[in-house]
């Protein structure tokens, strides 16, 4: 089975080993790179394993903002994509962790019954306390999440969705791809959930605009869950803010987006059943010199931007702010203080 990850980055660099590494281990053959205005060695590094044959790296074809839209429409003509059996469209720090079988996609999709698209429910890793950036794997430090199957009191959580060759595209979403809005109703996709059941009507039709991109989470994950970790470290999503459009002049920085991510009441330790084989994998990419110096060097730049940022004064209130910020997030303390409880 190939199966082709599209994906689009900026300053990512010292998370693209264990990335590339794990999707190998769940079955992904193939990967496709867009980046954009890099400046840790994302790009350097992506050259230096599409020199080697391990991913396919392409400039972000974008020519204003709407970087990853234009790059899934670049990515659909390309002969990675369209001679793959499936295109599993994902960011770097979500994780397929698979349930069933010897937890790759082909023992997913076996599962599922072979439908021609899978869509698997997202669930939110906390940044739980950890401040530091460590050259350790993700799936390894972060291991505590909201409830899975709700999340900032929404039983809808968003997915991340696997595409057959034969899904009759119109075109890829971020999200979830589209089919013709007057394609006839027996032409219509088979379409799961992680766990084998048909999507919701109002989702395969893209019917519901507030849930275009959303299903509800519970009895959804019996064969897999997309692990998101959005967060990171602390320290790593300084960066983070850092590398998008941080322009907190006379405004408060909102932490809306950290705390609604924040929720540490579960913990899920069930991807760390890949970590023995992630970390020999990651050991063999590294036993090559350039390779483990890219990314020696992308850890020590972000390590620098870090420092950087936290010279000046509006990133050290950042930092105060997030390390000071309830775990509840904003929503679930705003009903519990309605409630008269106390927080």
């Amino acid at each position: 089975m190939r199966v082709t990850a599209v994906t689009c980055v900026k300053n990512e660099g010292p998370f693209l080993l264990e990335w590339i590494a794990f999707n190998r281990l769940i079955g992904v053959t193939d990967h496709l790179f867009y980046s954009n205005d890099c400046t840790d060695g994302t790009d350097e590094m992506l050259d230096a394993l599409a020199a080697r044959g391990i991913v396919q790296h392409l400039p972000n074809p974008a020519k204003g903002r709407n970087y990853q839209m234009e790059a899934l429409k670049h990515a659909a003509k390309q002969e990675v994509v369209s001679e793959a059996d499936w295109v599993w469209v994902a960011d770097v720090d979500e994780f397929l962790n698979i349930h069933v079988g010897d937890h790759t996609i082909p023992a997913l999709v076996e599962a599922c019954g072979n439908p021609q698209a899978i869509s698997l429910n997202f669930q939110f890793f906390a940044s739980d306390g950890i401040e530091t950036f460590e050259d350790r794997p993700v799936i390894e430090q972060f291991t505590r999440s909201h409830n899975p199957d709700l999340w900032c009191g929404e039983a809808a959580i968003e997915v991340k969705s696997l595409v057959r060759h034969d899904f009759p595209l119109q075109y890829f979403g971020a999200h979830r791809p589209f089919f013709r809005e007057k394609l006839p109703p027996k032409k219509r996709p088979s379409w799961t959930d992680g766990s084998g059941r048909k999507v919701q009507h109002k989702f395969l039709v893209a019917a519901n605009p507030r849930r275009i991109r959303k299903f509800p989470a519970q009895g959804a994950r019996d064969y897999a869950t997309l692990n998101h970790y959005a967060l990171r470290s602390l320290d790593s999503y300084l960066v983070k803010n850092d590398r998008g459009d941080v322009n907190r002049e006379n405004r408060a920085f909102d932490d809306t987006y950290w705390r609604e991510r924040n929720d540490p009441a579960w913990q899920d330790l069930s991807i760390q059943r890949y970590l023995p084989d992630l970390q020999a994998a990651l050991a063999d990419l590294k036993s090559d010199p350039e390779i483990n110096a890219l990314h020696d060097k992308a850890c020590a730049l972000h390590r620098e931007k870090r420092d950087a940022l936290l010279a000046q004064p509006a990133y050290q209130e950042m930092q105060a702010q997030l390390r000071a910020a309830s775990t509840l997030p904003p929503q679930e303390e705003a009903l519990i203080r309605k409630l008269g409880l106390t927080v």
